[in-house]
């Protein structure tokens, strides 16, 4: 087990972060596979709309709804888990839409929501709306089911605060009181009040209503509407998933690649973590070059590769030595500062490090993301 994995070995939620296109999906199936192999009952959940994971898993497809990896699949794999690992890709629309329907006080109230064009464009497109949701999800996975592990693949950041700061901005959205005031007489004029002269004679209302169109400006005035009586609701389940990230059973998994932008988003990651007082259970950089020299050794001449292969009978042509010399050194080069940004990552984040070499080709199966776990 790798030095991440283990510090993992007594959470039950690890949250995967980091910028985008660092592998962190890969790594998360990684951490609930090697958690099902020692004996747990893990689950993964992504919100990566690829079909990479599924691919890897051996599974036809994943949805909202937790599926189970088959043990044939392992068999194939030559993989005897002791565990069970299962998966899931985050809905991002039906998650808020069981959201909507455990708050909402009664079914009428439930289908007006629904319906609304408003909340249909907005419950996936809203700023933060992923984010919130995974972040939702998580809570429901963490409270009202009996994994062992859960870990989560979050959003690329954009920005270190986008994960942590998502459920106040949506909800700072939907208890918006001053737009509520001002549509307030759209919404309660009906039909006819979606004439100008029944917006209350507001100049910004007006405005609105001139670009937006008054049937537009009426769906937006309903959907905050409908939404009286449950913000309340909404504001409590937020401070209990906002809890949640704090509790010791949880730990954060800073996954970057061995690139200076990576490394410094993931430093700005374990920054605001680490104020937030949020636990960091390790840092992991995927994909890392590896020297194929021993330590110290300079890269060989053309001359010496050439000696080399005649020595072992290898037939050659004449160029084909000093191609390979510029390839061994250019990897040298790659490897030496990939080694440079891990370490200038490692020196900051006080937790279990762990570096994934450069795999020949993509993770696609059980046996890649296994090889990817003994690492981790």
């Amino acid at each position: 087990m790798g030095a991440v994995a283990d510090s993992l070995a007594s959470k039950r939620i690890a949250v995967c972060v980091g910028s985008g296109g660092v592998g962190k999906t890969t790594v998360a199936a990684a951490l609930a596979l090697q958690r099902a192999l020692d004996g747990g009952r893990a689950l993964v959940c992504t919100i990566d709309p690829a079909r990479r994971l599924a691919n890897a898993l051996g599974l036809e497809n994943l949805g909202n709804a937790e599926a189970r990896v088959p043990e044939h699949r392992f068999a194939a794999a030559g993989l005897a888990p002791r565990g069970e690992l299962w998966a899931m890709m985050l809905d991002v629309k039906r998650t808020w839409d069981d959201l909507v329907a455990r708050h909402a006080p009664d079914r009428t109230r439930r289908e007006r929501i629904l319906r609304n064009r408003i909340y249909q464009q907005l419950s996936g497109a809203l700023a933060g709306s992923q984010e919130y949701m995974a972040m939702e999800k998580l809570y429901e996975l963490a409270t009202e089911r009996d994994y062992d592990l859960v870990v989560l693949d979050t959003p690329p950041t954009s920005h270190a605060l986008d994960f942590l700061e998502a459920p106040d901005r949506i909800l700072d959205f939907l208890g918006n009181e001053a737009a509520r005031r001002l549509l307030t007489p759209a919404l309660s004029a009906g039909r006819v009040g979606l004439r100008i002269a029944h917006l209350g004679g507001s100049y910004i209302a007006k405005t609105l209503a001139r670009f937006t169109g008054g049937e537009v400006l009426q769906e937006l005035s309903e959907f905050l509407g409908v939404f009286d009586g449950m913000y309340e609701g909404f504001q409590s389940r937020a401070a209990a998933v906002r809890s949640l990230l704090a509790d010791p059973r949880l730990g954060f998994v800073i996954v970057a690649g061995p690139n200076p932008l990576s490394v410094d988003e993931a430093l700005l990651l374990h920054e605001t973590l680490h104020a937030e007082s949020m636990p960091i259970a390790g840092a992991v950089v995927n994909r890392a070059s590896s020297s194929l020299l021993s330590p110290g050794a300079a890269p060989p001449s053309p001359e010496a590769l050439a000696a080399a292969l005649t020595a072992a009978g290898e037939s050659f042509e004449p160029s084909f030595p000093a191609r390979l010399a510029r390839a061994v050194a250019d990897n040298e080069l790659l490897a030496t500062a990939d080694q440079r940004q891990t370490e200038r990552l490692f020196r900051e984040v006080e937790a279990a490090h762990s570096v994934v070499p450069r795999f020949e080709g993509n993770v696609h199966d059980l046996d890649g993301l296994a090889r990817l776990a003994r690492r981790i």
